[in-house]
């Protein structure tokens, strides 16, 4: 899906969303009233973009911080002003972006009707806004690998805010810490084999296979089956990364 630069610039967008260098989006050079705060969140953001752009077109490995600041249209010492280095920007883009797409899921999930719709809504925008940013899920999902350990911690603590969507699921202190951990887990790697093959804008046909993995444990298979089943698209709700995800109606089965 292509990027849209309609999306509404008061709600927060995935890294990658836009064009870093959009002349839209630079500081003039020269006397200026605009506040030192904004100039460098307007960098951080522009940097943000160009780091997505460049680990997506390159890899981690090949992508160089001038590099970076040349997609980004921000000189080196304003990127050394920001980040310590290669890696600190990756993370710090990485933190940012996972935090955006999970507050997409929560509000998802918590304005459905009951917690099987609040799953499917929340996998459904999980999806969806992947595939709206294919540069953001390859640096964020496969790139991640090759940072390092400080990586690999991050990505373990994004999964692990992953469990609040179980604290209200049925029979849940029936079941043990292992069983959502293996769930999340699962659903992370389908997602994975997507991404590195290739195939990110259609994330979204997993919706049906992941919706029944994370509800059959809770709601047995009698139950989670209908969600494998064809069904017609809702009305496209918008999303503040520049995509649309048809959304179930809140409250249906």
């Amino acid at each position: 899906m292509a990027m849209d630069d309609a999306a509404d610039p008061r709600l927060p967008l995935l890294p990658g969303a836009r064009v870093a260098r959009d002349p839209a989006r630079a500081i003039k050079r020269g006397p200026s009233r605009i506040p030192p705060d904004v100039v460098a969140a307007n960098q951080r953001e522009r940097l943000f973009d160009g780091l997505v752009q460049m680990v997506a077109l390159k890899g981690y490995p090949n992508a160089r911080v001038g590099d970076i600041c040349q997609a980004a249209g921000v000189t080196r010492p304003a990127f050394y002003a920001h980040f310590e280095g290669k890696e600190d920007a990756f993370l710090a883009t990485y933190r940012h972006g996972t935090g955006v797409m999970l507050g997409l899921m929560a509000a998802a999930f918590h304005g459905a009707g009951d917690w099987r719709t609040g799953v499917r809504n929340g996998l459904d925008v999980l999806l969806t806004v992947l595939a709206s940013v294919p540069t953001f899920a390859s640096m964020a999902i496969v790139e991640i690998d090759g940072v390092g350990t400080a990586a690999r911690r991050e990505r373990d603590r994004m999964l692990s805010r992953f469990r609040e969507f179980f604290v209200s699921a049925p029979r849940r202190d029936q079941l043990p810490d292992e069983l959502v951990e293996s769930v999340i887990g699962g659903i992370y790697v389908s997602i994975y084999r997507q991404v590195a093959a290739g195939r990110t804008e259609s994330l979204r046909d997993l919706l049906p296979t992941l919706t029944y993995f994370a509800l059959v444990p809770f709601l047995g298979h009698e139950e989670s089956a209908s969600e494998l089943l064809p069904s017609p698209e809702s009305p496209a709700t918008s999303l503040p990364c520049g995509a649309t995800v048809p959304m179930p109606s809140v409250g249906s089965a």
